[in-house]
């Protein structure tokens, strides 16, 4: 598990006085204003954000020291971190995603099928991306009980009831 987790981006300027347009991760959006200071992955930048107002596609922010709307361009694309410890405890049900990256995925008979390497939500629900062992696509799955019914992160590992994809 990473100590960092990535709670959104900046997605570019808005207005011209160095306003910037948020991407939030977080499940209630605004909450990415309330962390503290927010860095780049690698820690060597950190951000002041205040959030302004909901805009088109995310949330309005003024970033201390960011004065014009050139220097909000320069930031478009960087991703926001904070520690994990600054986040809330989750429920036993609930997981972030970068705590699932990385674990080994076995099917309901114990067989190891691959690894998960990504959590995708376009709206619609999280889906779980897996790197199979023994295929060369990726197999994209509901993240649901009914799909994925155990989840462990102690061990690693998540359990996967694959669908039926027989062709009758």
């Amino acid at each position: 598990m990473s100590d960092l987790i990535c709670i959104g981006a900046i997605a570019g300027s808005f207005g011209v006085n160095g306003e910037v347009r948020l991407k939030s991760f977080c499940s209630e959006p605004t909450d990415i204003g309330t962390y503290g200071p927010l860095s780049t992955e690698d820690g060597s930048r950190s951000f002041q954000i205040t959030l302004t107002r909901p805009v088109a596609g995310g949330l309005g922010a003024r970033i201390e020291g960011v004065k014009t709307k050139e220097q909000a361009d320069a930031l478009r694309g960087t991703s926001l971190y904070v520690p994990r410890d600054r986040l809330p405890s989750l429920p036993d049900d609930e997981f972030y995603h970068a705590d699932l990256i990385g674990l080994s995925a076995f099917d309901t008979g114990g067989e190891l099928i691959g690894k998960v390497t990504a959590i995708y939500n376009h709206g619609a629900g999280d889906i779980v991306e897996i790197s199979p062992n023994r295929h060369k696509s990726a197999l994209l799955l509901p993240f649901t009980t009914a799909i994925v019914p155990n989840v462990d992160l102690t061990a690693g590992r998540i359990v996967v009831n694959l669908p039926d994809v027989s062709d009758e």
